[in-house]
């Protein structure tokens, strides 16, 4: 619930290490899921670059790096509560209100350095830094109080009971500054009467210096870099008030726009808070030392709950902002990289679609917490067929209101892109935003030959594009996607068309195959693609074995067979995995050949397939046999259906 600093000179010589080992780019901000359920606490450890979370209901203190990736855990720590780092940053205090102690660790090691016994069931919950003294509020509701640990004695002892008289509603939080020693400030937050108590601990015992009532139900609290100030998170309003410690008499108000939940206080003095965030308008807000100047505000979250604890911290040097949300389970760490930069955010607004070479107008608003002057410089860039690495258009001015608004001719058709940058300044972020334009072209002519032709097996078939008029671009491709899985589409043929507009891609048809000719358009003419689809045969032989002779009847040539001797049909076709023939046989009675019988038969792996057609088993019997691919029933669907040569034979005795 406190500050956490490093005294001024440790901070300042952190700050000269880092310059010396070399500036490093900023990062952008960013955002990560970190393993804390509960953060109650949050401290920044500077000299090590970690931050400390204490997860009460996980009963742990969570270690993460600057990124929030997850170093360390330390776990053992029932009930864990308020963090507290020493000014050398050497140890990390934890009150553990479920063990009644209070835990030291060594920040190099991680290590546990001491522990310090409070007293039984008296549940510390809030720590404070002072004078070499750790301070705690221990208790629960009117039964609360003020404690401390001497840790300048040889044994430490921890006292208690040193409220100074006053009746704490609940554990008060605590604040100090090693810039004013002999100051502690107690926040009553429990009840609504509750004061805002500054005790003067420069004996040792505390003595009430001065205390006002300021509203009691306190969030949160920071002190200003000198120790002189405290600024304050609620109660209830939309405002965070800062009071001057010396009469607690207000100095300041930090305007938000709902209940105020947590802040946190860069050694430049830049005061940021979180807000509840109702209405999704920007949970976080970070204010100039310059009272006159808005806050800047961004939106880290897009669900808005009740913050947890102190969720927020300042990086070492100030450079950049932690924070932590969390929703429906889960919990966020977001590194802000610039967080005094006021976010600005830009739109582009084009028609969504224009004629080429004709005037179109270009509008948006550019909108950011610290309205920037008219004029301002914004770079447009146009990116186009004809520029694909986009062509600088100037800069155009940003006019009242954040408005703007430019023509422009675009040669090109097709999708034009208009880029509009903001560079950004020492106050505000840089943008950059862009909208489509779709832009009218011609229509080219394109066309491809042998459509639905079917072709033997094997043949090679040129197949031509044509292309009409045309801007600048004169090259077309062909592609080829032959029929089956096994076999992708690939591109045969690219390169530009020939004086007559012709482009040719030789196939060897092994199967049906579709063909694709591709335009991709230029400046003036749309793309085109048109299709044809070209079909192959099978190539397929039939051969009849153990016949005893040819001979003629009529002008059909048969083969002769012995009425009981078996016809071998061995049918030889284009192999395809899973391929089947179709043995189709015939036999001729009274001047007309009848059908037999039809079946299909599996290919070998050889494209063979024999079939014992069997024997008559008496003389004067004339058939036919043919082998077939039909196409779908033949277990594939890559060919055309075709039919192989009838094959003639006769029974003789």
């Amino acid at each position: 619930m406190h500050r956490r600093t490093l005294t001024a000179a440790t901070t300042l010589a952190v700050v000269l290490s880092s310059m010396v080992l070399g500036a490093t780019q900023a990062s952008a901000d960013t955002s990560r899921p970190i393993a804390v359920s509960d953060a109650d606490d949050t401290v920044v450890d500077g000299p090590h670059q970690q931050v400390y979370f204490s997860d009460r209901s996980q009963n742990r203190i969570v270690v993460a790096d600057y990124s929030g990736k997850v170093t360390a855990t330390l776990t053992g720590l029932p009930q864990v509560r308020d963090l507290e780092l020493s000014p050398d940053g050497g140890t990390l205090y934890a009150a553990v209100q479920g063990a009644d102690k209070i835990v030291a660790f060594d920040t190099a090691t991680l290590t546990r350095s001491a522990e310090y016994p409070t007293g039984d069931r008296t549940i510390p919950s809030r720590l404070a830094y002072a004078d070499g003294k750790l301070w705690f509020g221990y208790g629960d509701q009117w039964d609360s109080g003020l404690g401390v640990v001497d840790l300048t004695a040889a044994s430490p002892t921890v006292t208690l009971d040193l409220a100074a008289g006053h009746d704490f509603a609940t554990p008060p939080e605590l604040y100090a500054d090693p810039d004013n020693p002999g100051t502690l400030v107690a926040l009553d937050s429990g009840i609504s009467s509750g004061p805002i108590i500054v005790y003067d601990i420069s004996t040792g015992t505390p003595a009430v210096r001065v205390s006002a009532d300021k509203g009691g139900f306190y969030k949160d609290a920071a002190l200003t870099p000198d120790g002189q100030n405290v600024v304050v998170a609620g109660p209830g309003n939309r405002a965070l008030t800062e009071y001057r410690l010396s009469d607690l008499e207000q100095v300041r108000t930090y305007p938000v726009a709902s209940e105020p939940e947590t802040v946190s206080i860069a050694e430049d003095g830049t005061v940021a808070a979180t807000v509840l965030d109702t209405d999704d308008l920007g949970d976080t807000y970070v204010f100039s030392t310059d009272p006159t100047r808005p806050p800047s505000v961004r939106n880290l979250s897009s669900n808005w709950m009740p913050w947890f604890g102190h969720s927020m911290n300042w990086s070492h040097d100030g450079a950049k902002l932690f924070v932590l949300t969390g929703s429906d389970g889960s919990t966020e760490f977001h590194s802000v990289d610039a967080p005094r930069t006021y976010v600005t955010t830009l739109t582009v607004d084009a028609p969504a679609t224009a004629a080429r070479a004709k005037p179109l107008t270009v509008k948006g608003v550019l909108r950011t917490g610290l309205a920037l002057p008219a004029g301002t410089p914004l770079t447009v860039t146009r990116t186009d067929v004809q520029s694909p690495n986009g062509k600088v258009l100037g800069a155009k001015p940003l006019g009242a209101g954040g408005k703007y608004s430019f023509t422009d001719t675009p040669p090109a058709g097709g999708p034009v892109k208009y880029t509009v940058t903001y560079a950004g300044d020492a106050s505000h972020a840089a943008v950059t935003a862009s909208d489509t334009v779709t832009v009218s072209r011609a229509a080219a002519s394109l066309t491809l030959n042998n459509n639905g032709k079917t072709y033997a097996y094997g043949a090679d078939v040129a197949f031509t594009a044509h292309l009409g008029t045309t801007y600048t671009n004169r090259a077309v491709e062909i592609w080829a996607d032959p029929a089956g899985a096994d076999r992708p589409k690939k591109l045969v043929r690219t390169g530009r068309v020939n004086s007559k507009g012709n482009l040719a891609a030789t196939l060897d048809m092994s199967r049906d195959t579709t063909l694709t000719a591709v335009f991709k358009g230029d400046a003036r003419y749309a793309p085109r693609t048109v299709t044809a689809t070209a079909y192959a045969k099978v190539k397929v032989s039939t051969v009849l074995t153990r016949h005893y002779k040819t001979g003629r009847i009529g002008n059909t040539t048969y083969q002769y067979f012995h009425k009981n001797t078996d016809v071998v049909c061995t049918t030889t076709m284009s192999y395809y995995k899973g391929r089947k023939q179709r043995i189709q046989l015939q036999v001729y009675s009274g001047g007309a050949w009848y059908d037999g019988a039809a079946e299909y038969f599996a290919l070998g792996t050889n494209g063979k397939s024999v079939v014992n057609l069997g024997h008559a088993g008496q003389s004067g019997i004339r058939a036919r046999v043919r082998s077939s691919y039909v196409d779908g029933s033949s277990g594939d669907k890559v060919n055309s259906t075709t039919h192989g040569a009838w094959k003639y034979f006769y029974f003789s005795n």
